[in-house]
């Protein structure tokens, strides 16, 4: 193809212009131009703007699409987190502790005196007649009581009624009067002690919804939320009802609020006070109730709510605030006492009974009488009611906190629980503290500590632990003589040089050799001078100063000699007396090991030498120390459960005679301050006192317990007093107040009592006819067959024995 075809191909096709129509007359139309073909041609319509009424629309329902996302994803959001925190454990819950639970049988050596002081610290009410759990009434031999529904170790119990029989001897009988037939024991509940932790914000004792009293819940619906089982979780009606109020008052006097909305905010919300708080407030409200039955709502609500504050912790729940203000279970409060409670709601702090005695019953008195209209109180009653005074404790605690005791308790759960105790899971712990020794033990040394000051100066300290003798069982510990406050625990960390205390395990272990020694074995005490591998001398004396000769083996350890103990430690050797306060629980590199040991120059805490005296009193058999007896988690699942064990480590008759010797303390040696005024009960004692008198003990047993007790100064300073002008009388003062229990022991096999003559030196000779006995270890009967031969006037029950 030619170039020149090739560009005429290119060229744009030309359109032919129209052809112009004649007119009329004949003549060609003239041609239009581009203006008049656009005014010729039809107008196409221009768009017009929506108005302002569609805008709105199409912005109204795009932003309610928007919103009604968002609000189903906060739902979303906010369902999971209510389904999380309902269907799990609400509440961080904390580790209650109670007290030992006593058990009451036939026989047993309790008198009617002390079982109405049992009563009284479980703040159980003396009335005429009883008729509610929680009261007693009482004779000087009988006790009738109605015994409180306690959920015990292996199980619930409901309450009891019965009438408890008393003779000079102690408990005769234990009679049912529902069933009209005798029991064969009787558990009456421990004492509450108190939550574990102190280091929490808010605390609460939980309870179920069928034990919460009805009259609690009506008065709380009829105050706070009259709809509360009809409405959805937001009332409508009780908004508009406030602000009708409102308006009325010209100020803000009534919520609006349900207890679900109520619960909602205390539950997942913080306290500001905006739209969007009070919207969520709303919605969490409305999930509740549809995810859960009214009773799961008010069950958790009646445990939530904040009713006051102690001893920096927020209490919450109604089951607490009873125990703080009147110091009693829920479910024995009267109807004014639980008004006032409910009347608390509305501003626990501006209708605090202690601080605003008036307006809190003020307050009390409005709840009742909305309940007399609403004819849930007759007009009698309401009288009856608001006619009481707020009757609240003196000092309003939740409990007598024990800081000491527990202490020992946070070491035995680590020891014996370990990872499986959580401390915010409700764990409820049964122990072995007696609630009159230890409240007795407190009064005590309050009482007598500051007597003592007067000799001692500024500064005495005190500590003291009291344990079961069998058990070994802790049953009371004060760890200062401020007795409630958390602290330095003298009673555990204090290890202090326990003086003569040593002196018991000497004696024991020559008595445990019957063919050298016998509580008649004459000792020499007269002036001794030791010296050491280096040179050094010691010449240790008596705490007198003086020297008396010959005396016999009973009389040297009641007396306290140091110089006969010096000399007997020195002849058994210090790896044989050693072993001996290794048997009874003293670890072999806490004693240091030069002949000052015997006179007790090294160091024990309070904790230590109860369990060195506790093997010693129980005829040798160690057991150890133990405050923890049972952990039960909210399912009731048992957790930890002692089991007190007894493991012979000395002689069974060596610790006896040594008991027997430590009798005789009281009876004519250092311990002789208790003889006028307990002689009854045959008791067992030891002094300690150390060097410059900078440290003073004893060590007291009777049929219960044995107590140590220590005085001393925290910066080491003499106190200017002995083991028997400190220590013993605080000993003295806790036996006043807790009546002691005769000491008998039960007789060993191959203990006889043997006739003894003094002779004119002070040493004892064996003579069958005398009327001075003693009793001794005549383990092969060689004694005895001496005795065979002449008649001899034979005592067995000496001193309580």
């Amino acid at each position: 193809m030619s170039s020149k075809k090739a560009a005429e191909k290119k060229q744009p096709t030309k359109r032919k212009a129209p052809a112009r129509k004649k007119t009329s007359s004949g003549r060609k139309a003239p041609a239009r131009t581009s203006s008049a073909r656009k005014r010729t041609k039809p107008s196409a319509k221009k768009p017009q703007k929506p108005g302002w009424l569609r805008r709105l629309w199409s912005f109204g329902w795009k932003l309610a699409l928007t919103v009604f996302a968002v609000m189903v994803f906060i739902g979303i959001y906010l369902d999971t987190s209510v389904r999380a925190k309902f269907d799990g454990q609400i509440f961080d819950l904390p580790t209650v502790v109670y007290a030992r639970v006593l058990t009451l049988s036939p026989g047993m050596d309790l008198t009617v005196e002390e079982m109405r002081k049992e009563l009284d610290v479980l703040n159980y009410r003396k009335v005429r007649n009883p008729r509610r759990p929680g009261e007693y009434s009482s004779s000087s031999t009988k006790i009738e009581l109605i015994r409180r529904p306690f959920e015990f170790e292996d199980g619930p119990e409901p309450d009891r009624h019965v009438m408890l029989y008393f003779d000079s001897s102690g408990l005769q009988r234990i009679r049912s009067l529902e069933k009209e037939a005798n029991l064969g024991f009787l558990r009456i509940e421990p004492k509450m002690l108190g939550m574990l932790e102190k280091d929490v914000d808010e605390t609460r004792l939980y309870l179920r919804r069928e034990q919460f009293p009805e009259f609690l819940v009506d008065a709380l619906l009829v105050t706070e939320d009259r709809d509360f089982y009809q409405h959805d979780g937001v009332s409508p009606l009780a908004i508009l009802r406030a602000l009708a109020a409102n308006i009325k008052a010209g100020r803000t006097v009534q919520g609006g609020s349900t207890l679900t909305q109520q619960l909602a905010k205390n539950l997942f919300l913080s306290r500001e006070r905006t739209l969007w708080r009070k919207i969520r407030e709303a919605y969490i409200a409305l999930i509740l109730d549809y995810r859960y039955s009214k009773d799961r709502i008010l069950e958790a609500y009646l445990n939530e709510v904040y009713l006051g504050n102690s001893g920096g912790q927020s209490v919450h729940g109604f089951g607490l605030a009873s125990r703080l203000y009147f110091g009693q279970p829920l479910q024995e409060l009267r109807i004014d006492q639980l008004a006032l409670l409910v009347g608390m709601v509305k501003g626990p702090s501006y209708y605090n009974p202690v601080r605003h005695p008036e307006r809190a019953k003020e307050r009390r008195d409005l709840v009742l009488r909305l309940l007399m209209q609403q004819e849930t109180l007759s007009a009698s009653q309401y009288q009856q009611a608001v006619s009481r005074d707020l009757d609240i404790q003196d000092h309003p605690r939740i409990a007598s906190r024990q800081p000491a005791y527990f202490q020992q308790l946070k070491n035995e759960l680590q020891q014996k629980v370990g990872s499986r105790f959580h401390a915010d899971s409700g764990l409820r712990l049964f122990t072995t503290l007696d609630p009159v020794s230890q409240a007795m033990l407190e009064k005590a040394i309050m009482t007598k500590v500051p007597e003592l000051e007067k000799t001692s100066g500024k500064g005495l300290e005190a500590a003291a632990v009291a344990v079961d003798r069998t058990t070994g069982e802790i049953r009371a510990m004060v760890g200062g003589k401020r007795t409630g406050y958390d602290g330095f625990n003298r009673a555990l960390n204090a290890s202090r040089p326990i003086g003569s205390l040593v002196k018991p395990a000497v004696y024991m272990t020559a008595l445990s050799h019957p063919d050298q020694y016998t509580l008649a074995t004459t000792l020499t005490d007269n002036p001794i001078t030791l010296k050491g591998s280096k040179g050094s001398v010691w010449s240790p004396k008596n705490y007198d100063r003086r020297y008396r000769g010959d005396v016999p083996l009973y009389l040297a350890l009641a007396k306290s000699l140091n110089v006969p103990t010096v000399k007997l430690g020195m002849k058994l050797g210090i790896p044989q007396v050693t072993n001996t306060l290794e048997a009874l629980g003293i670890k072999r590199d806490e004693i240091r090991m030069v002949p000052s040991m015997f006179l007790g120059t090294f160091s024990l805490t309070p904790y230590q030498v109860s369990q060195m005296f506790q093997t010693v009193t129980n005829s040798g058999k160690r057991a150890p120390l133990s405050a923890l007896r049972m952990v039960k988690d909210m399912d009731g699942n048992v957790l930890y459960q002692s089991m007190p064990k007894m493991t012979p480590t000395v002689d069974e008759q060596a610790a006896w005679l040594t008991t027997y010797a430590m009798k005789r303390v009281v009876v004519e040696g250092s311990g002789r301050y208790l003889q006028s005024r307990f002689g009854w009960a045959a008791l067992a004692g030891k002094t300690g006192t150390t060097s410059d008198s900078r440290d003073s003990w004893f060590v007291g047993v009777d049929g219960r317990e044995v107590v140590t007790t220590w005085l001393g100064k925290d910066n080491n300073q003499p106190i200017h007093l002995t083991g028997a002008s400190g220590a013993l009388r605080v000993y003295a003062k806790y036996l006043e107040f807790r009546t002691p229990q005769r000491l008998s022991l039960p007789w060993p096999q191959g203990i006889k009592t043997l006739g003894f003559e003094k002779q004119s030196n002070g040493a004892l000779k064996l003579d069958c006819d005398s009327e001075f006995r003693l009793p001794v270890w005549d383990k092969n009967g060689t004694m005895q067959k001496a005795c065979e031969s002449s008649p001899g006037r034979w005592l067995k029950n000496l001193f309580g024995l």
